[in-house]
């Protein structure tokens, strides 16, 4: 018999009461196999009908295979989709009326889906020919591109990152339970950092936290990061730095380097045992408020009490203002989410107190201000423009000025300051 992660985690491991149970479930609900039962499903995979799996969704795929996407146990039927894309709410089965902010769904080209049916099993493949997963087909369905993409990312625009992704889907949607067979090169690419919800609960577990606030990065942590995590390690028992492993726009900079950075800063500038770095291995979607809430809902399971959400959390380009990020999750049920935001205001240097302050403690005028961005530091790097001390901390800019030095100047994707990045 085969034991799932988190049930080979519980039996050996100490209670975890104290923290935040997962999203909708007393406990974790990992979709990875092991054992004979990997081997059989993997056999059985060889044999099957094969969908290529875009990025996003092998990232998703994974998250549903390590308890990341706890409680669900697929890719969402139809009505599952509407009910999350209009009213943030799955509507079927088990979890029926749960919340749930973005859609998590596998397209596949129409000439494939319309060989499928009910209870067929199909493997899902990655780029580069791994076996995934396999899929017992529930339901295979159309859906109104433009709306989910007006919903969820409240615009249609074609140069918006998370439009682009779902525009580029394949026409038909299939929906189906899951049995998931691989977490791809992340445990083997990132081994100190990528951690699966149930480890990352034990490492919390055991250093007697109860109360832990999650920082979502995509960038390298600079000054304003900083500022928050440490915000945030005087009101909770400590910080989870939890970084996207996956795929990110052009132009931003990649996992390997930013967790250098990462590390380098909280060896630095840290107190001992205050700070955990982990990763996890979602692609960005660019959803601004509704991945936020997305952002809070997965850290739930990962037993994180509070989400830090400062400026344009999850944003790109001027799509979203800067703090819509915090004031959709006052539109939620008081039962919606267990796991809350820690919102904190516009960040910056300041000139007159010599500090790091907010718009909250700093009395002076915003010509003392210096507002720092990951959009602002990308791009005086990648220009090797002079990048000032109370920018980013000297250990953090010699990593990335050796990441661009290693970069042709026209090699570099261009980077726009644009919406909250601009301000």
């Amino acid at each position: 018999m085969t034991q799932s992660i988190a049930a080979t985690a519980k039996s050996e491991s100490k209670p975890i009461s104290t923290l935040v149970p997962p999203h909708g479930s007393a406990e974790l609900k990992p979709l990875l196999l092991t054992g004979d039962a990997h081997k059989q499903s993997l056999k059985l995979a060889s044999t099957l009908p094969q969908i290529l799996l875009s990025s996003r969704e092998r990232g998703d795929l994974i998250m549903l295979g390590i308890g990341g996407f706890t409680p669900l146990d697929g890719f969402m039927n139809k009505a599952d989709w509407q009910g999350v894309v209009d009213d943030m709410r799955l509507q079927t089965g088990a979890n029926a009326g749960l919340f749930w902010p973005i859609p998590i769904t596998l397209s596949a080209p129409k000439v494939t889906a319309d060989t499928l049916n009910k209870g067929d099993k199909v493997a899902l493949v990655a780029e580069n020919g791994e076996i995934m997963g396999v899929l017992t087909v529930e339901e295979t369905y159309t859906i109104d591109k433009e709306h989910e993409c007006q919903q969820v990312f409240t615009t249609t625009d074609p140069e918006h990152p998370g439009v682009q992704q779902v525009q580029s889907q394949d026409e038909v949607n299939i929906a189906g339970s899951v049995e998931v067979l691989s977490e791809g090169e992340f445990p083997m690419l990132y081994p100190e950092i990528y951690k699966t919800p149930a480890e990352t609960r034990q490492i919390l577990a055991d250093k007697g936290w109860k109360t832990v606030a999650a920082f979502q990065t995509r960038n390298p942590m600079h000054r304003s990061h900083e500022y928050l995590a440490k915000i945030a390690i005087e009101i909770c028992d400590g910080v989870l730095v939890h970084s996207l492993l996956g795929a990110l726009k052009p132009g931003d900079i990649p996992a390997e380097v930013r967790q250098e950075a990462i590390k380098t800063l909280i060896d630095n500038y840290f107190k001992a045992d205050t700070v955990i770095q982990a990763g996890y291995p979602l692609d960005m979607r660019y959803a601004g408020p509704r991945e936020a809430l997305l952002h809070a809902l997965f850290r739930q399971n990962y037993g994180c009490s509070h989400l830090i959400v400062g400026r344009d959390h999850a944003g790109v380009g001027d799509y979203y203002g800067a703090f819509d990020a915090q004031t959709i999750f006052e539109k939620l049920d008081k039962d919606d989410l267990i796991t809350q935001p820690l919102k904190i205001d516009w960040t910056f240097w300041c000139n007159a107190c010599s500090a790091m302050a907010s718009s909250k403690t700093c009395p002076h005028d915003a010509s003392q201000h210096v507002k720092v961005s990951g959009t602002k530091l990308r791009k005086a790097l990648s220009e090797d423009e002079e990048v000032p001390d109370n920018f980013s901390r000297p250990e953090v800019l010699d990593i990335l000025r050796s990441y661009y030095a290693n970069i042709a100047r026209e090699e570099r994707a261009e980077v726009k300051l644009e919406g909250a990045s601009a301000v």
